[in-house]
């Protein structure tokens, strides 16, 4: 295989890599600030609860909820859900491997905004009492004063950790082929197995490295576009 014909092997696979990126995004970041508000809460068992389970999700490794969210349905339920998923989108509409990325989406989804929700967290109880007690003395309800005093600060206090997990996202997609999903590793080690090509697997670096360069140069601009709260 030419060099040419190896790159585009290699980016069928990082498409799946991007998409297990942006569809993490677009669950966890809106899932995590709930399950924030729930660590928050004044209620304790609901605040035990979910405690509880952000600990579970962040201290067990995502590689291990992958396995467990595809494969504990069939030993526990005696059903192969994904691999019927499988089975019926790849018999109906041609895609291969959809149970198993969806598997990889929920894992992916679950643990991430357990991450975020601690980021959310932090952020909030990091802006002092008094900005809410001026808010009630100027009438304000709770929630005006959420989101027109204390969001965007908040936003401004989580954008670094948030684009540190945000870059920590796209190298982690390639657990996904754990599972066997035709990702950007998965598909250089099949050239490896295939074509005895050991060099694919190195090359998959530099498609990372562009990618990861430019998020840190996005989420740059928008560390500076918030700038104006500093201070």
């Amino acid at each position: 295989m030419s060099f040419l014909e190896i790159t585009a092997f290699l980016l069928r696979g990082f498409r799946i890599s991007l998409l297990i990126f942006a569809v993490t995004l677009a669950a966890a970041i809106p899932l995590g600030l709930p399950i924030a508000f729930c660590s928050m809460s004044r209620i304790k068992p609901v605040a035990a609860v979910s405690k509880v389970f952000v600990w579970i999700v962040r201290g067990v490794p995502l590689m291990l909820q992958i396995f467990i969210i595809y494969y504990v349905p069939g030993l526990v339920f005696h059903y192969q859900l994904f691999g019927d998923l499988d089975r019926y989108f790849l018999l109906n509409h041609g895609i291969e491997d959809a149970g198993r990325i969806i598997a990889v989406l929920i894992a992916f989804a679950v643990n991430y905004a357990c991450y975020f929700s601690e980021i959310y967290r932090g952020g909030i109880e990091s802006i002092s009492r008094g900005q809410y007690e001026a808010g009630q003395v100027l009438g304000m309800t709770k929630s005006q004063i959420f989101f027109r005093v204390i969001l965007l600060q908040v936003v401004k206090r989580i954008v670094p950790p948030m684009s540190n997990e945000i870059i920590t996202l796209i190298k982690d997609t390639a657990l996904a082929n754990c599972i066997m999903v035709a990702e950007i590793i998965k598909q250089a080690k099949d050239l490896a197995a295939t074509k005895a090509l050991i060099w694919p697997l190195f090359y998959t670096g530099a498609f990372y490295l562009a990618f990861v360069g430019l998020l840190t140069l996005l989420l740059g601009r928008l560390e500076k576009k918030l700038s104006y709260f500093s201070g």
